[in-house]
């Protein structure tokens, strides 16, 4: 027998075996204690080799468990399973976008970084899947929430082509400024301890606020991402394996993607699209289920649904053609190249005490200063207008020479 069986109580939904549900579970957590120890119980920054390799393993674990559900669930179920993890992945490596902020205005070190994004995921997992639960309750009992999650997504794609920012997706958003207010806590981190002891008292570190930065964007990505997801799927269970795996790798998946986060500059356009098509689609299956009252006299009305398979068409679709625009973008390789020039010099002045480390970041500047020089020259003419950033560049030249002269800085051969 299989373990999936679509069940004919539950809207569009399917029934799932506790046993299956068990080892799902376990399997997951054993994922989240595995990375942990063995990858970020020990701080150290992850080669690009690591995160390469580690990135290709996960996403490999999500593929082979959608074709798992592919065969046990049949087509419709492994295309329902493979629209939300791609649509998820997506809107994760969005989210990457609001870490790498956050991570650099707390000035996390980089050996640092891994807990905190670790504690983001499980932080993720945990608040999304009661997310998830409620959004199944809800439209198990109202048709109606329907409309709810399909205005959200349209009006979540409208704030993403406007290119507007929440205050909570911010580095110094509500949650921030009360801990801050009502807490005590310290300017220096001690390592990646979340309590230190300054002048006597036991106060917080900045370590434990960015968590709770991040937990607290956590929880506003969950408002878009899990309206989006059940308007591919109304199962519980895939709407739960999907985000779980787009979830799990995350971690390598920044330090993969650090140097190409600032090129995919039309990601946000894509997204947009995606999440109104989504959005659309919600709507039209509401007024397919219409119970409420004041339309159409709270009968149902005949319209066209888009089937899971043209979803999933359209939604690797323009994937696809967002991040090809993006990487063939002149202005995206300018933006790249000025992003991790500023990203280098804030690190190498603000952020990294190791003298071996902060030589590597002095030369990783001058690499991204060397490829700045060879674009465009209306390009160089807009970066030499940037006051802060030739400021910034000038005071890592000044502090590089200065540390030389005093022999704290290890000088390459």
């Amino acid at each position: 027998m299989s373990p999936f069986d679509r069940d004919s109580v539950e809207r569009g939904g399917m029934q799932v075996s506790g046993l299956v549900w068990t080892l799902t579970v376990v399997g997951i957590l054993g994922l989240v204690v595995f990375d942990f120890y063995f990858h970020v119980r020990r701080a150290h920054i992850p080669s690009l080799r690591e995160a390469g390799a580690w990135s290709a393993v996960y996403v490999g674990l999500a593929i082979v468990f959608g074709i798992g559900v592919l065969i046990f669930g049949g087509r419709d179920m492994g295309a329902e399973y493979f629209a939300g993890w791609v649509t998820e992945k997506a809107l994760s490596v969005d989210n990457l976008f609001v870490f790498l902020v956050l991570l650099n205005s707390f000035k996390v070190p980089r050996a640092d970084q891994q807990k905190v994004l670790l504690f983001g995921i499980v932080f993720s997992l945990i608040a999304r899947t009661g997310f998830i639960f409620l959004g199944a309750a809800l439209i198990n009992s109202f048709a109606w929430v329907f409309y709810l999650f399909g205005l959200i997504l349209l009006i979540t794609a409208g704030n993403l082509l406007k290119g507007n920012e929440s205050e909570g997706r911010s580095a110094d958003n509500v949650i921030i400024r009360l801990a801050r207010r009502f807490l005590r806590t310290s300017d220096d981190y001690d390592g990646d301890k979340l309590f230190t002891v300054q002048d006597g008292k036991r106060v917080l570190t900045p370590m434990l606020l960015v968590m709770v930065a991040i937990g607290g964007t956590d929880i506003l990505f969950a408002l878009d991402s899990i309206p989006a997801i059940f308007g591919l799927t109304q199962s519980v269970y895939l709407v739960f394996t999907a985000t779980a795996f787009s979830l799990l790798g995350l971690r390598q998946l920044y330090f993969l993607l650090d140097g190409l986060l600032d090129r995919l500059i039309y990601l946000s356009y894509g997204l947009a699209a995606i999440l109104a098509f989504i959005g659309v689609k919600l709507i039209l299956h509401a007024l397919h289920e219409n119970n409420v009252p004041f339309i159409n006299g709270g009968e149902h009305i005949d319209v066209v649904e888009i089937s899971t398979g043209v979803s999933l068409g359209f939604i690797i679709g323009v994937l696809i053609i967002t991040v090809i625009a993006s990487l063939l973008s002149p202005k995206g390789r300018a933006q790249t190249h000025v992003a991790a020039a500023r990203r280098h010099a804030t690190e190498f002045l603000d952020i990294e005490t190791d003298p071996r480390y902060c030589d590597e970041i002095y030369h990783k500047l001058l690499d991204e200063e060397a490829r700045i020089k060879r674009l465009p020259e209306k390009y160089r003419a807009r970066i030499r207008q940037e006051d802060e950033l030739m400021n910034l560049l000038r005071r890592a030249h000044r502090v590089h020479d200065e540390r030389v002269a005093a022999g704290t800085c290890f000088v390459r051969v």
